[in-house]
């Protein structure tokens, strides 16, 4: 079985990779520009090839994915913030090279696209928790081009014949997360920040509230997903809320560092 996987050198494709890669008789194939991915996140003597591309070349999309059985769409812009600074690169990767995979998955005769999509496209709902039937409230480019993959995923679904599945991904945290980025997380620009000796800096009071998902849990959706018959949109999160002041207090604790004092800025 052969399974192409976009942006698969980043931190959560390069986690479902490698597990994919240790199943018998999958052939794992990365496709990945290295805008944010690193060829390093990729195990090594895993048999899982790499090509170096861009999901917005469509001739390139036709020859990788000509012979792929299953597609991991996991290549995209990341980032709101980037996305509000560049709207118009993230207009041309995350929606003009969704449909890119999706035009190949189709002409390919692909059995199933699996879709990352993301919680931003709820934006700020008043009920919670967010349920896949509420309407969507983008926010930011970023959230706009997820709905939009997420929709231009049930077209192809329902017009062409291409199976589907989006998945909205609920603020993922793990091994091969980058807290250097300009962009990282909170999860991780805690815990490096924590792990340096310096505070955790929470901006407002600290009681907001996140759903955090480890991204092995990410990964088995994944792959419960590319098993299923189930099409649509489905929420990928762990149930449970927690505030950033008690994310940041328990970092503290877990690393030992108790003593280390929070800044939070009003």
């Amino acid at each position: 079985m052969r399974i192409v996987i976009t942006g698969g050198a980043g931190f959560i494709g390069s986690n479902l990779a490698e597990v994919l890669a240790l199943a018998p008789n999958n052939e794992v194939c990365v496709v990945d520009d290295l805008s944010t991915g690193k060829v390093e996140n990729l195990p090594i003597a895993s048999g899982i090839e790499f090509i170096k591309g861009s999901i917005t070349d469509l001739q390139l999309m036709n020859e990788v994915l000509a012979d792929a059985d299953f597609v991991f769409h996991q290549a995209a812009l990341p980032g709101v913030q980037r996305s509000i600074e560049d709207p118009a690169h993230a207009n041309e990767v995350n929606i003009r090279g969704t449909l890119n995979v999706l035009m190949a998955a189709r002409d390919a005769g692909v059995k199933k696209v699996i879709y990352a999509s993301s919680s931003s496209v709820y934006g700020d709902t008043p009920e919670l928790p967010n349920r896949e039937g509420m309407t969507p409230n983008p926010l930011s480019p970023y959230a706009v081009t997820k709905l939009v993959g997420e929709y231009y995923c049930k077209v192809f679904n329902d017009v062409y014949g291409l199976n589907t599945i989006s998945l909205r991904y609920f603020n993922v945290y793990g091994p091969r997360q980058d807290p250097h980025s300009e962009y990282a997380a909170v999860i991780p620009r805690f815990v490096s920040r924590v792990l340096r000796g310096e505070p955790p800096i929470i901006y407002g009071d600290g009681q907001q509230t996140r759903d955090f998902t480890f991204v092995k849990d990410v990964v088995n959706a994944n792959i419960l997903a590319m098993n299923s018959d189930a099409t649509g949109v489905y929420n990928i999160a762990s149930g449970r809320m927690i505030s950033i002041q008690e994310l940041a207090t328990l970092i503290t604790r877990l690393t030992g560092l108790q003593s280390i004092s929070l800044w939070i800025w009003c």
